[in-house]
């Protein structure tokens, strides 16, 4: 099932738009207007673990990326800047069995876990859980709230591509290349959805407007490269 989709992902790809070399599209994406990299590739300056002054040593940089090498209570980290709207996109990686989680808008003293503020993308090994079944906790969900319209993802091992799209309310989740999910939050579908969560008795989950970026490292070894983020003034509209 993966393969076939990944076949089909390739050739809609190259039925829509012209085929670049990796060198070009990488300096497309160091050039573009208002993208911000937030990972040399070498250092982790502009992270911290999450309530922690520096990094947990459990996080290392593997032939570029950043690596939960070695997953563990403590592992979470969070960016030391603090973001409102923005459309972020990063590179991960998973081992077998491996999930994680992308979070935004995390206050630190709202608890013990980023997830107690922070709404989150799931990052997955799809078929170990679930036997591959499509539901809340799978790849670009939004984490045990809603499920992704179809499955984007790949196979463990792959590098795949996460897009999050922060406007105000307005979140869209993405998925190598493919816009998986949408939803407002704070609209009455999403308080329906977050009641049937564990989130319902939790008055902190998705209570901020502003706040770091997360990633989980406590869950199983993961990778992630290619970070960056475009803010914009608008806090309701989705940028082009």
């Amino acid at each position: 099932m993966k393969i076939l989709f990944s076949t089909v992902l390739v050739l809609l790809s190259l039925g829509s738009q012209p085929l670049e070399s990796q060198e070009q599209i990488d300096s497309d994406r160091a050039t573009e207007a208002g993208w911000v990299s937030l990972f040399d590739g070498k250092s982790f300056d502009g992270w911290r673990g999450y309530a922690q002054e520096t990094m947990p040593s459990g996080w290392t940089i593997d032939e570029g990326a950043m690596c939960a090498c070695d997953p563990g209570p403590g592992m979470d980290i969070v960016s030391i800047d603090t973001y409102t709207s923005f459309v972020f996109e990063v590179e991960w990686k998973v081992n077998n069995g491996s999930n994680s989680g992308i979070m935004w808008h995390v206050d630190e003293t709202a608890g013990a876990y980023p997830w107690m503020t922070g709404p989150e993308y799931q990052i997955l090994d799809d078929d170990a859980f679930d036997d591959g079944a499509l539901g809340v906790n799978s790849a670009a969900s939004n984490y045990d709230v809603q499920a992704p319209w179809l499955d984007a993802s790949t196979m463990a091992g792959d590098w795949q591509t996460a897009r999050i799209v922060v406007a105000g309310n307005h979140i869209e989740h993405w998925l190598n290349g493919i816009k998986v999910l949408e939803y407002e939050k704070g609209s009455e579908d999403w308080k329906v959805r977050v009641a049937g969560s564990k989130w319902a008795n939790m008055a902190s989950y998705a209570s901020t407007t502003s706040g770091h970026i997360a990633f989980q490292g406590d869950h199983g070894i993961v990778w992630f490269k290619n970070l960056r983020i475009r803010e914009w003034g608008g806090q309701s509209k989705v940028p082009e």
